[in-house]
């Protein structure tokens, strides 16, 4: 062996290595086996945990829009991590969507949306409204917290 590294903050350990017979050089990685995450559909099918299955959804609702490919690989990363670290075999696709939008709405809220109207299954457009109305939830409680119009008649104060 030539050389020996940790690689992925510690998950992997690169080694270069030289063929005795032939002399070539060449590398390995070398990963801790984890347990196997398995995902429980809605129909009850079961199925191994897939990042890139994700990640191609995740993609799909964050095109167009200010979002990295790293910001989508970090939230695909953490959302794998956060099940694995909870020491449970399966996890239900419900978890998995809810975890996912929570960390979208945090990145794109535009993408939020979109994600979340394939993964609910909007079928009109009323789905559509409801979702988008609550992103502004928060700003309109926040709003009558800062005296804002609280249905009393009163005009809101100036904010400033």
């Amino acid at each position: 062996m030539l050389d020996s590294r940790d690689t992925d903050e510690g998950a992997a350990t690169r080694r270069r290595r030289e063929c005795s017979w032939c002399g070539r050089r060449f590398t390995t990685y070398e990963r801790v086996e984890g347990t196997m995450l398995a995902v429980r559909k809605k129909s009850g099918r079961t199925e191994p945990f897939e990042a890139g299955k994700l990640r191609a959804g995740v993609a799909i609702a964050c095109e167009k829009r200010p979002v990295t490919a790293k910001q989508i690989d970090d939230l695909v990363l953490d959302t794998e991590n956060h099940f694995r670290d909870q020491g449970v075999a399966q996890v239900s696709s419900q978890e998995i969507g809810h975890y996912v939008m929570a960390g979208l709405k945090r990145l794109d809220e535009v993408a939020y949306v979109r994600f979340a109207s394939v993964y609910q299954e909007f079928d009109e457009v009323r789905s559509f409204v409801s979702t988008v109305e609550s992103l502004s939830e928060p700003q309109r409680k926040d709003h009558r917290r800062r005296g804002g119009d609280d249905s009393s008649g009163n005009p809101p104060l100036p904010l400033d």
